[in-house]
This record gives C-alpha cells, sequence and structure tokens, in this order.
C-alpha cells in the first residue's frame, strides 16, 4: 500500500535553522517538531521567517525544491529607502546575481506595513532611512534570492518572512507552531507543482 503523505506547515521563526541538527548547538527544527521522518522541502536561511514546509515524501520534497517545477513562493521583504518605478520593473524582469538573470518576478509596494509578529531581534532602526515593504512572487527560490536581488537594485533586505508557497499560507500560525495540512490543500498544491512544471 502507498504510505501516506505527510506535509506540515511550519512558522520558522528568526534565527531558527532549516535542519534537525546542528552541531554547534544553535535552535533548530527540532527544537520545535517532533515527528520523526520528516524533511524541509526547500530551505529559508537563518535569518529569514515564515512559512516552511516539512513533508515525508521524497517525491513532492523534489517537486518543491527543483527549479523546473517553477511553482510561485510569495515574501514579504523590508527593505531600506523606497523603490522607485525602475527598481521595481528591474526586480519585474529579473535582476543579474553572479552571472544568473533571475525569472521574472511578481513585485508591488504594499501600500503599509503587513501585519506580523514583532521580531525578537528587531530591524535596525535609521532616522534618517526610510524604509518600505514589498511583496514579491517568485518561481524560483535560489540561495538568499530575495535578498541579492533587493540588494542588486540598490534596496537591501532588512526583515524577511515567505508567506505564501502555492497556495499554502501561514494564515493562522504563530512564530514557532506547525500543523499538518490537509489532503485536500496537498492535492491542490500537487496541481500548482504541475502547472509550473
Amino acid at each position: 500500500m502507498k504510505p501516506k503523505i505527510k506535509l506540515i506547515r511550519f512558522w520558522k521563526p528568526f534565527g531558527v535553522l532549516t535542519k534537525f541538527t546542528d552541531a554547534e548547538g544553535r535552535p533548530t527544527l527540532a527544537d520545535y517538531i517532533p515527528i520523526a521522518d520528516i524533511y524541509a522541502a526547500g530551505r529559508l536561511d537563518k535569518d529569514s521567517e515564515g512559512l516552511l514546509l516539512l513533508t515525508n515524501s521524497g517525491t513532492l520534497s523534489h517537486q518543491l525544491t527543483d527549479p523546473k517545477y517553477a511553482h510561485p513562493r510569495t515574501y514579504w521583504v523590508q527593505v531600506e529607502r523606497i523603490p522607485d518605478e525602475k527598481a521595481l520593473e528591474q526586480l519585474r524582469k529579473g535582476v543579474v546575481i553572479k552571472g544568473y538573470k533571475t525569472r521574472p518576478a511578481k513585485v508591488r509596494l504594499l501600500p503599509q506595513p503587513p501585519s506580523l509578529p514583532p521580531r525578537p531581534v528587531p530591524i535596525r532602526y535609521r532616522k534618517n532611512v526610510p524604509d518600505c515593504w514589498l511583496e514579491m512572487t517568485l518561481t524560483e527560490g535560489k540561495n538568499r534570492q530575495v535578498r541579492r536581488m533587493t540588494a542588486a537594485v540598490g534596496h537591501p533586505t532588512l526583515r524577511l518572512v515567505r508567506v505564501r508557497i502555492g497556495n499554502i499560507t501561514l494564515d493562522g500560525l504563530a512564530p514557532g507552531k506547525w500543523e499538518y495540512v490537509s489532503s485536500r490543500d496537498i492535492e491542490q498544491l500537487q496541481k500548482y507543482i504541475k502547472k509550473g512544471r
């Protein structure tokens, strides 16, 4: 009998590593998720927060991480200064990072800061440097890509929160909390993945 796919959505807090063990004793997923045989399908760097999916399915994990499946991932990004339309258009068309041009992205200025819990380590505040929030939807997830993209157009990232992967969102979760994703939502996610391919 085919084993049942388990999928967990987790709000990874700031400062937590996207793995279950760490030789240096830093916070890991094991501090929050007491389930065996489940692994992160993708990564968020230590300084980033938000939605992380974990699964027991090697196939689903591969589909969630292989660039050819090109499913959407949405981030809320606090950046230094207010990007003008030229900078936003650069992000939308793709920017060159280490010789690689990123895929086109959906990018918009959020009219007001999103409602998020405060970060345990506050963002550095500079009185003379304004900041704002962008919503960015990418179809690829290279290492530190969002941070490198905003830096490339002159707007370094201050805070980064992933809020959606396909149809799965952070809604109803708090930092450090997780829950199982329903079979229906897993099926919908698989449709997103196949559509993106």
